[in-house]
């Protein structure tokens, strides 16, 4: 969720502040894609934390730990566009992990 939640602040960047690759129309697809797919990862591993573990597991790590790790780690330390090609790739791997264990 962290990519989307880059790619989300990518996507609100005012024209001149976006990185070079953004301008054209292929490369704001290309976050919009990564950002969905990330977010479709995090639906996914909240559901199997649902499903697989007891259920204040995935609500923790969805709304206490995740946006503290996000803001104050991912933020900070990468910003939007290092954060998102850093942590759009571990959202990929994760969705067959997902699918392995399930």
């Amino acid at each position: 969720m962290s990519a989307a939640l880059c790619a989300g602040a990518l996507n609100k960047l005012p024209e001149e502040d976006k990185p070079a690759f953004a301008h054209s129309k292929n490369g704001m697809m290309a976050i919009l894609l990564a950002g969905n797919i990330a977010a479709v990862a995090l639906l996914f591993s909240a559901a199997y934390g649902f499903n697989k573990l007891d259920w204040w597991i995935p609500l923790l790590c969805v709304f206490v730990t995740f946006p503290i790790a996000h803001y104050v780690v991912i933020q900070q330390l990468f910003g939007d566009v290092k954060g998102l090609f850093v942590m759009s790739p571990l959202a990929l791997v994760s969705l067959p992990v997902l699918y392995l264990y399930w």
